[in-house]
């Protein structure tokens, strides 16, 4: 099943600056094909239901393997069985709208 899904990882206990952190996260999106797209407050990503997850997962394996001691995430996420849909698609049909 395909699923679009914004994530927000948040390194815990680390000091103010975790862009290093969101860095890392951010390659292994791209590693996973998943198409990611940074935004000031998380990541959106597209793909099948498995691989985002575990995606996901790896996120938090590789910044507790980076030292970060706590993790918390928030993800938001849809599916659709009508049709098929990309993040691309969902931006230009707002974009149309608004002229």
């Amino acid at each position: 099943m395909k699923v679009i899904a914004d994530i927000c990882v948040i390194p815990i206990g680390v000091g103010v600056s975790v862009s290093k952190y969101v860095a890392a996260c951010e390659r292994i999106l791209a590693d996973a094909g998943l198409n990611p797209r940074l935004h000031a407050y998380g990541t959106n990503v597209e793909g099948e239901w498995e691989a985002v997850f575990a995606a996901f997962k790896r996120c938090h394996e590789t910044l507790h393997e980076m030292g970060v001691p706590r993790v918390s995430t928030s993800i938001r996420l849809g599916t659709r069985t009508d049709r098929e849909q990309t993040i691309a698609d969902k931006i230009e049909s707002v974009k149309t709208k608004v002229g």
